[in-house]
């Protein structure tokens, strides 16, 4: 099954809590704050190993998680950091954030990687609490919580070359005479479900990437067919070949044929007609296949349209080294093509400066509690420590710090009224 699609959800490990200890050794009769830092939680990494062809992998597993890091331990130890999450993905995998469909990258290069959710640090030990003030706090931080992330992958094919055409043109033959790739062949259309990827080695040393686009009719780009499916497979070629089928045996037109394919590409995506294109003409073993072509030239050259055209017959192998030859020297005359244009993504933004905005929103709910809600302050939350009244007090002075007491007066709060932070509830107090 090929599979070229796939959403997925990463979770990178929590970082490992900070303790609250103390020194008790002999002879050091003061003692001392001496509780370690937690460690790093794991990151979800993609990676490409260029083994791989599809996205198969991800057919039945699609959540994964990093583990989270160690506690801290006395005597100042830092608990032990835990291992990253790899996932093994095929080159020319892009991906997007599924929320905001922001490109996150573009992974072409065997051994390339890209942190899709990177681990928590680990929480601090009261070892970085001491101050003159306090010399023995009893205050450490909770891990920081990872990032979770919903990710959309998308495979388009490192093929240096596209075979483009109509159904039954003879892409699949044509491509299984020129590479060792074995794609299915049959007289009627649709043959081909799947993109078909081979290589082609010439006789003076060069090699080039060659793959076949199934499905391709008129329509193809508004989702009729199959071409909708694999066309995003064409972005990343630098040369097409253009299949035309001179034989007559359906009673379609070459030329009529030729025009159609190229609409359809350029509803899917303008720049492909950027694209330099050979144009193959195919089945010229057949009776009628010369007159054809020579009509075809013809209607080229009414048309103004200069491309080479190469006639092929690819089960007698005639006519094959001449276009081999000609689309290698095409393809090192011809530059990679931009995969992505300057969209919201990469174009320049202005920053001017704002005041600070509350890093909170509060809301009453329909039970009188104050709901609190807001990345930094459920953040602050989750990183401390309520065991220790230390660290009760400090989580109350950062949230007066922040502003919170005065909003909530703002909002109505009175004594003894609940508010709610995540999880947490407690008692507003003046």
């Amino acid at each position: 099954m090929f599979i070229d699609q796939v959403r997925i959800t990463a979770k990178a490990g929590r970082g490992g809590d900070g303790v609250v200890a103390f020194r008790r050794e002999k002879f050091i009769p003061l003692g001392g704050p001496a509780g370690g830092d937690g460690g790093r939680g794991g990151s979800v990494i993609l990676k490409v190993d260029e083994g791989l062809r599809t996205l198969m992998d991800f057919r039945y597993k699609r959540i994964f998680k990093a583990p989270s890091g160690e506690n801290g331990m006395n005597k100042g130890m830092t608990g032990r950091g835990a291992k990253d999450t790899y996932i093994s993905v095929p080159p020319g995998t892009t991906i997007r954030r599924t929320a905001d469909d922001h490109l996150l990258g573009d992974l072409t290069e065997d051994g390339q990687e890209l942190v899709i959710a990177k681990g928590g640090r680990g929480g601090r030990g009261n070892v970085h609490f001491a101050s003159p003030r306090n010399p023995a706090p009893e205050i450490s931080e909770n891990g920081e919580p990872g990032v979770e992330v919903e990710i959309n992958l998308e495979l388009k094919l490192l093929a240096d070359v596209g075979l483009i055409g109509f159904p039954s043109v003879g892409k699949s033959t044509l491509l299984s005479v020129i590479t060792s790739a074995k794609p299915k062949i049959g007289a009627y259309h649709f043959t081909t479900l799947v993109p078909n990827l081979g290589m082609v080695s010439l006789p003076d040393g060069r090699s080039f990437a060659a793959a076949d686009m199934p499905g391709l009719i008129e329509g193809a780009a508004n989702g009729v067919g199959l071409g909708i499916e694999f066309l995003r497979h064409i972005e990343r070629t630098r040369v097409l070949l253009h299949l035309i089928d001179m034989s007559g045996e359906d009673e379609q037109d070459p030329f009529t044929d030729y025009e159609k394919i190229n609409a359809e590409l350029a509803k899917y995506d303008p720049s492909l007609l950027d694209r330099p294109q050979i144009i193959v003409a195919t089945k010229m073993d057949m009776p009628d296949s010369a007159d054809n072509l020579a009509t075809f030239k013809e209607q080229l050259a009414a048309a103004q349209v200069t491309l080479p055209i190469f006639p092929v017959a690819a089960i007698a192998h005639q006519g094959l080294n001449e276009l081999l030859l000609a689309t290698a020297d095409l393809l090192e005359a011809t530059p990679a093509f931009p995969l992505y244009s300057a969209d919201a993504d990469e174009t320049e933004q202005t920053y001017d400066y704002e005041a600070d905005q509350p890093g909170f929103e509060i809301k009453r709910d329909n039970d009188g509690v104050f709901v609190i809600t807001g990345q930094k302050v459920e953040r602050l939350y989750q990183m401390s420590n309520l065991e220790h009244d230390d660290s009760v007090m400090r989580f109350a002075r950062q949230l007066r710090g922040m502003g919170i007491d005065d909003a909530l007066r703002e909002k109505g709060a009175t004594n003894g009224d609940l508010v709610q932070i995540d999880e947490f509830t407690f008692e507003f107090v003046e």
